[in-house]
């Protein structure tokens, strides 16, 4: 889930791992490394390779020295650098193109099966007949459960070339022998826009999620959707969202900023500085705006909020961003797989980069940076806040901002911890609070779909006492809390829950404004736009 896992996790819940190596800008695929050392007769890395080959009392591969070598050649560059195995290419390019070869499902692993949580509309599985609640258990005629399931490898089978077919067992409920499917694959579309909606009267919301290649058409799509509903302000949520595409956060910024207004520039050692500019054409430039970043906003996202901030455009409201300010160009080697090799720096207009400072061979204590800001209190307290930059720099009208570790927002709003306890957490690490969700959406299914929106879905779900019930399942599995923990977390836990089920049966266009009623930033933001709650 987007928003850092909107459920506002506590420390035993944050996995900070997810950002090591993730965030990327600029990348170009497809170029070929034509010498990948140059001079390979002068090149010591090629001469003891080389010597191994010749000499090397047992027979070895030269292929799997290499696949055990080059990570570790670019771990000691800097944090970003990455090598990609030619098994995980595909997979990891996808996320960003657009599109993909799939048979169109949302799915999650419950009890060691792959269970449908939603068939996308128009997709090669509805086509073929699947529905939402069923359970894969075979994969053509190969049983397809067990421990050994993982996320990845079920995108691996499921995921394949368009025009291809796959067959797939299903159980459904209330049918007793197992269903057979044969579904052709087909483009998948990648979202980067969760969602564009009204959020307050003459206030449209724009969540993105990440920026790929189609992301700057979906966002003039949700811009066009909320001015047609009566949007005359905005507020663009990157919360969460780990960056992309350089040329994708640019074309965003142009909508907003006017004719001659610098965007970000970019050098590096062998990357003379390259300035980008805004055009004048942008259909947003007078619209008022606030963007919303956490410490999970980074790449791409910090150019889009630093360029906005620099330039004196809108209001930046949240926690201070990850701080990646690096960017990096994907090369693709001879087997197919690819080195994703950082090769210069961003700056905003003001001349800040964002990078977080890191010390080449000790990469874990960057890694550790994000767990390190949160035992701080960095997340609860602007105070508490530590600036590896204390160089000033000034935006467009003079006013002073800082560098060096990410960017810093206008207007801080803390996590909301009022309703974190042990209890809380130890169900959200367990997966209660989503399986009961996954469980109570298929046996309700008829019934919730009779609610013609999701407000109706809200308060149909609030008469229905569903805390004792996740209570009683948690107590099932040895998670049990106190009276006081129980209070506290009550509405937390609802909250999560009521969120869960509206996404089972609404989708993102229900999902996202229900949290948004309860979020304590967006409602911050539609204050400072001059609004007040639907």
């Amino acid at each position: 889930m987007k928003k850092a896992t909107w459920i506002l996790i506590a420390a035993a819940t944050l996995a900070l791992g997810i950002v090591t190596g993730n965030f990327y800008a600029g990348l170009e695929t497809g170029n070929r490394m034509k010498s990948p050392f140059g001079r390979t007769e002068e090149n010591k890395i090629t001469e003891v390779v080389q010597i191994i080959d010749k000499l090397y009392v047992d027979s070895i591969s030269i292929d799997s020295i290499a696949e055990a070598v080059i990570p570790t050649i670019l771990s000691q560059l800097d944090p970003h650098s990455a090598y990609i195995p030619a098994a995980d290419l595909q997979v990891t390019n996808d996320e960003l193109s657009g599109s993909f070869g799939g048979i169109g499902v949302q799915f999650n692993i419950q009890n060691d099966t792959v269970y449908v949580v939603d068939v996308i509309s128009g997709g090669p599985s509805e086509l073929a007949g699947l529905l939402a609640g069923d359970r894969i258990v075979s994969v053509d005629g190969l049983t397809f459960v067990g421990k050994t399931l993982n996320n990845e490898r079920v995108m691996k089978t499921l995921r394949g070339e368009r025009g291809t077919k796959i067959t797939v067992g299903i159980v459904r409920r209330n049918t007793p022998k197992i269903l057979s499917f044969t579904v052709t694959r087909g483009d998948i579309p990648v979202k980067s826009i969760d969602v564009a909606c009204m959020i307050a009267p003459n206030i449209g919301f724009i969540s993105v999620n990440k920026f790929g290649i189609t992301t700057y058409q979906e966002f003039l799509n949700g811009i066009a959707k909320v001015r047609s509903e009566g949007a005359s302000k905005l507020i663009i949520d990157l919360r969460g969202n780990a960056g992309g595409y350089l040329d994708a956060a640019i074309n965003m910024l142009n909508e907003f900023l006017q004719e001659g207004d610098l965007m970000v520039y970019i050098k590096g050692n062998h990357y003379a500085r390259t300035d980008s500019y805004a055009n004048g054409t942008g259909s947003c430039q007078t619209i008022p705006l606030v963007v919303l970043i956490d410490e999970f906003s980074g790449s791409a996202s910090e150019i889009f909020a630093g360029a906005i901030q620099d330039n004196d455009r809108g209001q930046i409201v949240g926690r201070r961003s990850f701080g990646k300010g690096l960017v990096q160009h994907q090369v693709t080697l001879k087997d197919s797989s690819a080195v994703r090799i950082t090769v210069a720096r961003y700056y905003t207009p003001s001349g800040r980069c964002i990078q977080k400072p890191y010390e080449r061979g000790r990469l874990s204590e960057y890694d550790a940076d994000l767990w390190q800001r949160y035992l701080h209190g960095e997340f609860y307290s602007q105070d508490s806040i530590r600036q590896n930059d204390t160089t000033v720099y000034k935006t467009v009208g003079g006013r002073t901002v800082y560098g060096g570790g990410g960017i810093m927002p206008d207007i801080f709003v803390p996590r909301d911890s009022s309703g974190i306890t042990h209890y809380f957490s130890e169900l959200v690490n367990a997966g209660i609070i989503y399986q009961f969700a996954l469980r109570y959406t298929e046996q309700n299914r008829a019934r919730l779909k009779a609610c013609n929106s999701w407000q109706a879905l809200e308060s149909y779900l609030e008469s229905q006492q569903l805390f004792d019930l996740v209570a009683a399942e948690g107590a099932k599995k040895n998670v049990i809390g106190t009276m006081e923990q129980k209070r506290k977390s009550r509405t937390f836990i609802e909250r999560q829950l009521y969120a869960y089920i509206i996404r089972n049966i609404f989708n993102d266009e229900g999902f996202f404004p229900f949290l948004n009623q309860n979020d304590v930033t967006v409602q911050r933001a539609v204050e400072l736009l001059g609004g007040t709650k639907q």
